[in-house]
């Protein structure tokens, strides 16, 4: 080979390597999944303490199991069941043990009926009989086992049954059940959407009573969304949805005695169009907890109702200028006393009360959030937590005793760490992710933190990347109207501090929200990475009214919703547009929901900053949405309506001057589609010229199908002309 020859091939290996690093990444490759990450599905501990179960689906035969693995080993030890082995069933996407882990409730043929709703056929699995019993042919919803797992309890067409599954036995406990009239045992759309929980029924301890709320939406207004569909006529999906200051449900509180057969109605006291969020047994079969809170929702009462005699108690309260947080967190410890989470000093942490409601002690404290807990284990009487006590872009886990000393860290590495416990509080599964690494699970020993091993650590996934040369995600902060606020920025892979780049901006900026965390790439952020391949600087600010800072932040915007959130992102892409790199004429922002109704502002309110923005699925104004969001943070429009009617899009048409997307979903049940449409007429009208979409029969998600990839197709089609 000559010189010149030797030369030129060396350069053509050298070049090629480059850009065999430099792959660019696609939209195809982030919307099939290309850069999924392994997980733990369906999670849980057997009792035992030993050994927990994951739900696992083989894809290439069809099939579902629940197998058990020892946690300190990690090795396989069995199947509890698999439906390669059954009959009837090809494979399940969901499960429920019963307590004693005798038998287990498989979810098959499942439904979607809204965001957190579904129905399905559900058989009972015996563990020892390896039998298969179908629960009932219809499909229903929330099935639960009594706690000595001889009953079933369920819903269908709003109605609660009861089965006996010796005897087969069907009981129904209610018969006024009714579409769009009266609900029993599950949750109205407005009470799944905002208060998150579906299933309002409850079992007490010994299986004697069962507690259950009802809904009476007569007088709640109709809505009703034409569903395209593929025939020759659309059909027409109508609910019951309570837009700001129109009529909820009205909720009560019923216990059925098994035995009796009989219902008993429980009077709560004398409450004027409240709420009951939450119901919960005690540890004494015959104490159930209810939390009430006024359609304001800034007082809440936890009661104690002796469903023996009918007597009630107010036995804490909670109360704030603002809103009440209401607390998933309520936990009953052997002497019913309970523990509860609040904010009443300023900050989210963990109280001990007696039974009678009385504080034994505030466990945690400081300037931080407790952000999550995970629970109380009797032994040691230790309490275990999550926290932001590393700074609020961070999460880790902590154990403290009961009477707030001893506290300890569990987990060591910097980022966002959660954990799951196993059932005797020995272990814990970690899961941990920061910016630079995917889901990490291991298993550690829950007294000392100690490292037992790694489970799975998504090592395949970062090799994958290498090819791509993904540019760092990188936090900072940024000083805005007094507020130091946290920050993302991802800057092209060849970043060049010499030129100047075009900002996209990104947010959501709803109440307690956070988008600028110490984790890994999501979805969007590879699209993020798809834009910096092509030049763009993309940045998220987590402004005034957004979560895990003290509950003042958080609760600044009370009563004026887009106002001071709004006032950040403007200041914050100004500053950020004084840099040396970033084009203060090519400065646009983006956002989905909350955040599509922040950028339509944005680009309405900041003209003079935002030369583009995009908005999917929009609030546009707050008098369109539902009851529980919005008095929340506004209370009714009829008490303010300047705070509804100043921030909102619709009355700013006029300012319109860059260059606007608008996108939303005809099926949309949440933020409804009349928001775009409102909007579009009052921008038509204006005579203002912008860009929109509409998705056919697609809800608030816009998924399904090519969908997503045909959105973000657009999306960046359009940055990429108007930006």
């Amino acid at each position: 080979m000559k010189l010149s020859q030797f030369f030129l091939a060396l350069f053509m290996v050298g070049t090629s390597a480059i850009f065999a690093q430099e792959k660019q990444v696609s939209l195809e490759e982030i919307w099939n999944g290309e850069f999924s990450q392994q997980r733990l599905e369906s999670l849980n501990s057997l009792n035992n303490g030993d050994e927990y179960i994951v739900l696992n689906q083989d894809r290439s035969k069809g099939t579902s199991s629940i197998d058990v693995y020892a946690y300190k080993s990690g090795e396989k030890k069995r199947s509890l069941v698999n439906s390669a082995n059954l009959q009837d069933v090809n494979r399940f996407s969901s499960y429920q043990l019963s307590n004693n882990e005798a038998q287990v409730l498989l979810g098959t043929d499942m439904e979607q009926i809204y965001r957190h709703s579904s129905r399905g056929i559900f058989y009972v699995y015996d563990m020892s009989s390896k039998s298969l019993k179908k629960l009932t042919d219809r499909k229903v919803q929330e099935p639960t086992f009594s706690p000595d797992g001889s009953k079933v309890a369920y819903v269908f067409d709003n109605n609660i049954f009861i089965q006996d599954l010796a005897s087969g036995k069907e009981t129904q406990v209610t018969t006024d059940g009714k579409i769009n009239e009266n609900i029993n045992g599950v949750t109205d759309w407005v009470y799944e959407e905002e208060f998150a929980f579906v299933r309002a029924f409850d079992f007490n301890k010994d299986g004697s009573k069962l507690a259950f709320l009802k809904f009476d939406e007569r007088e709640v207004p109709e809505f009703s969304m034409d569903m395209f569909g593929s025939e020759l006529y659309p059909t027409s999906s109508t609910f019951k949805y309570p837009k700001a200051g129109e009529a909820n449900s009205k909720v009560s509180l019923h216990v059925y005695n098994l035995q009796s057969e009989k219902t008993n109605d429980i009077k709560l006291g004398d409450y004027n169009d409240f709420y009951i969020p939450r119901i919960k047994w005690s540890n004494n079969a015959d104490v159930l907890s209810a939390q009430v809170l006024n359609r304001h929702q800034n007082n809440l009462d936890l009661i104690f109702v002796n469903t023996k005699t009918n007597e009630y108690k107010v036995v804490l309260n909670d109360s704030d200028k603002a809103y009440v947080d209401v607390t998933d967190n309520l936990t009953f410890l052997d002497d019913n006393s309970f523990i509860w989470t609040s904010e009443k000093d300023g900050w989210n942490h963990i109280y001990h009360y007696d039974k009678n409601g009385k504080l034994i002690n505030q466990i945690t404290k400081g300037k931080w959030e407790v952000t999550n807990y995970y629970g109380f284990d009797p032994k040691s009487k230790t309490v275990f937590y999550q926290s932001t006590e590393n700074g609020s872009v961070n999460r880790d886990v902590y154990a403290i005793k009961a009477n707030g000393k001893n506290k300890k860290r569990l987990t060591e590495n910097e980022g966002t760490n959660s954990a799951d416990f196993s059932a005797d509080y020995s272990y814990f599964i970690n899961t941990f992710t920061n910016t630079t690494t995917p889901n990490k699970y291991t298993l550690h020993d829950a007294k000392s933190g100690k490292l037992v091993r790694v489970i799975k650590d998504n090592s395949a996934l970062l090799e994958k990347e290498k090819a791509y040369n993904f540019s760092a995600k990188e936090l900072s902060t940024i000083e805005i109207n007094g507020n130091e606020l946290n920050m993302w920025m991802i800057k092209p892979s060849h970043f060049d501090e010499s030129k100047k780049y075009p900002l996209l901006m990104f947010q959501y900026s709803g109440p307690g929200s956070q988008t600028v965390s110490n984790s890994y790439f999501g979805a969007n952020d590879y699209w993020y990475q798809l834009l910096a391949d092509k030049g763009y600087i993309v940045a998220s600010v987590d402004g005034r009214g957004t979560g895990f800072k003290g509950a003042a932040f958080k609760k600044v915007t009370q009563n004026e919703l887009g106002k001071f959130e709004l006032e950040d992102q403007i200041a914050a892409a100004k500053k950020l547009g004084a840099r040396n790199y970033i084009d203060q004429d090519r400065i646009g922002i983006w956002g989905w929901s909350f955040g599509g109704f922040m950028s339509t502002n944005a680009i309405l309110k900041g003209n003079d900053v935002f030369s583009m923005a995009i908005a999917v699925a929009p609030v546009t104004s707050w008098r369109f949405y539902d009851s529980i969001y919005t008095e929340r943070y506004m209370t009714t429009p009829q008490e303010n309506p300047t705070g509804y009617d100043e921030n909102s899009p619709i009355n700013h048409v006029d300012k319109l001057e860059g260059k606007y997307l608008l996108v939303h979903g005809s099926g949309d049940d949440n933020v409804h589609v009349q928001n775009s449409m409102r909007l579009i007429e009052s921008l038509i009208q204006a005579n203002k010229q912008f860009d929109w979409a509409i998705y056919p029969d697609k809800n608030h998600g816009i998924y399904g199908g090519n969908t997503r990839l045909h959105l973000f197709t657009k999306m960046t089609n359009f940055i990429e002309e108007n930006l």
